[in-house]
């Protein structure tokens, strides 16, 4: 027996093990990837077929129109004032977001009485449905006989009732508060994670250099946060940019679009105007947006393991 041919039988097993192995593989893996292209590949394939054509949404037929209706969309002022709130939204929730969140984590860092009962309080409204949530704060919210408008009378603040979610821009700051309120302890969460990582004797050391305690926040803190702080502000920009629930059950996108954003656009073209095909378009351009926030975060990811 030549040296080849030892070496070819020594070979064989091996190799019928590496096939046996990638059979196997691919067959533990094969359910998670059906399952992706179910909810994930399908819908989105989907959507961008439908944006293509002209539908009825009952009956989901209608016509080829190709670009038509993303050429629609983008000379429509309702899509670009929808995309506008949207972006206010997403800012000005995801700002008090992240301001609310980092404090609460830091006052919740400290050695404070009931602290650890004080933790789980925290995540109530992260917890807490959204149905249930939106119906407490309009009752909250009630012109009539809300009890914020009470208080504010009470106090002396103002003489008449507000309108907090039928006029603007108080309709506006009401669906950020509330958003705020809802996702904040997401940010808490992260960010006290990350407070309990940070070495003691960094702080010590600049407690003896003579730092006080906001310098100790921006040359030690802050700069600890930075990286947890970059994703969850994507994170949260991602989410927010999509919400949809609370803001339809809050105030309807009203009064008339002043709180309309594009998730909202979404359900009115399709089941109020009835147009699949337009609603389409719109969750493409969307996802195009998104898709912005989802390079950033991905890019950020590479940068750090590498």
């Amino acid at each position: 027996m030549t040296h080849a041919e030892a070496a070819a039988r020594e070979t064989a097993p091996r190799l019928k093990l590496s096939t046996k192995d990638g059979l196997l593989g691919a067959l533990l893996i094969a359910p998670t990837v059906l399952i992706f292209c179910a909810v994930i590949v399908y819908p989105l394939v989907s959507a961008i077929y439908l944006s293509l054509f002209s539908i009825y949404t009952p009956t989901l037929k209608g016509s080829w129109v190709g670009l038509d209706n993303y050429a629609a969309l983008l000379a429509s002022g309702e899509f670009w004032n929808a995309f506008w709130v949207n972006v206010v939204w997403t800012v000005g929730t995801l700002v008090l977001q992240v301001v609310l969140g980092v404090a609460l984590a830091l006052l919740l860092h400290q050695n404070i009485v009931f602290r650890s009962l004080a933790r789980s309080l925290i995540l109530f409204p992260y917890f807490m449905s959204t149905v249930v949530a939106v119906l407490v704060w309009r009752w909250v919210f009630n012109d009539l006989y809300g009890i914020l408008n009470h208080a504010m009378m009470w106090m002396g603040l103002m003489s008449m009732p507000l309108d907090w979610i039928g006029s603007m821009p108080n309709a506006m700051i009401s669906v950020i508060l509330v958003g705020a309120w809802k996702y904040f302890p997401f940010v808490v969460i992260s960010v006290l994670a990350r407070l309990q990582t940070i070495p003691d004797h960094l702080y010590e050391a600049a407690t003896m250099d003579g730092a006080g305690w906001w310098g100790r926040f921006t040359d030690i803190t802050l700069p600890q946060l930075r990286e947890v702080l970059f994703i969850v502000i994507l994170l949260r920009a991602i989410w927010d940019f999509k919400e949809f629930d609370l803001i339809y059950l809050l105030t309807g996108g009203g009064p008339v679009t002043a709180t309309q954003t594009l998730p909202l656009l979404v359900y009115k073209q399709a089941f109020a105007l009835n147009e699949m095909g337009g609603a389409s378009a719109v969750a493409v351009l969307m996802m195009l947006f998104m898709l912005g926030f989802m390079l950033l975060y991905f890019r950020y990811g590479r940068a750090t393991e590498s």
